[in-house]
């Protein structure tokens, strides 16, 4: 099985990502490859930051091999920019998903945080799983949240949506968004098309719609709501497009959530969906 790229920054969030990505490594029988990034404007010389790096990378190896069912947790030291790293990361190992977290901060700080998540999104060829630091680990993600809109992508993001409701046992929230109520009819018909794919699939789910303004507040929302445990998007745009601009909505998901985000590339759906 091809494996789980993990992007570690030694954070809380980072810790909180490896938790997560070593439940579904053992989920999907797959191991994991622990990434560290070094940065170029250091206060430390390189040599003293990949040694330091050295050591926790080993320490966290340590802790979670214990708990890899079928795979191994490895490490790696890479140079560059860390979405690009990332996502050569991801080509080098024919990886099938990112974890990455991303730290509880507040004001600048926060953006900046969301800013790296939003790049490596950008970058990654393949679906991107970003966790905030405060999210609970230990709660089983037992419910998964997919908006359905009217465009020709959205329904894309549902068979890795099902794919993680089958390892984690979960169950489908299918929200559909209108923005319109003459488009009810059209997202009627989309709606029980997923409806009938999870059935196929034997995942339980249940099925909402709501007319909406803002994308984003009317689905955090509906999570909130739901007490959902992750969101599964659309970057909205396929992946060379996404390169150079991530959608609004998207970006503004991978900011604002306080639960676990799949992002998905449109068409790239990568290995998880298969």
């Amino acid at each position: 099985m091809k494996p789980i790229i993990v992007g570690t920054d030694f954070s809380q969030g980072s810790f909180v990502a490896l938790e997560i990505a070593v439940d579904i490594a053992n989920k999907m029988r797959s191991d994991i490859k622990l990434i560290w990034v070094r940065k170029e404007k250091k206060l430390v010389s390189l040599d003293e930051a990949s040694r330091k790096a050295t050591e926790q990378l080993k320490a966290l190896c340590a802790q979670h091999n214990p708990n890899m069912k079928y795979g191994r947790v490895e490490w790696e030291i890479l140079g560059g920019k860390v979405e690009n790293a990332i996502a050569d990361a991801v080509r080098h190992y024919d990886g099938q998903m990112v974890v990455i977290g991303t730290n509880g901060a507040s004001g600048y700080e926060k953006y900046i945080m969301g800013s790296t998540a939003v790049r490596i999104v950008q970058e990654a060829p393949c679906p991107v799983l970003t966790i905030r630091e405060g999210f609970n680990f230990h709660k089983a993600l037992e419910r998964i949240v997919v908006p359905i809109r009217i465009n020709a992508n959205s329904r894309q993001k549902v068979p890795p949506a099902a794919q993680m409701a089958k390892i984690f046992g979960s169950t489908v929230y299918i929200l559909g968004l209108v923005e319109t109520a003459q488009d009810a009819f059209t997202l009627k018909t989309y709606l029980k098309q997923v409806e009938q794919y999870m059935a196929q699939e034997g995942i339980a789910y249940h099925t909402v719609g709501r007319r909406y303004d803002n994308y984003t507040q009317t689905v955090l929302k509906y999570c909130e709501d739901v007490q959902a445990d992750l969101v599964v998007i659309n970057t909205e745009q396929d992946r060379l497009l996404a390169r150079l601009f991530l959608g609004t909505n998207a970006q503004q998901m991978v900011h604002k959530s306080q639960i676990p985000v799949l992002c998905i590339h449109p068409e790239d759906i990568g290995d998880i969906a298969r």
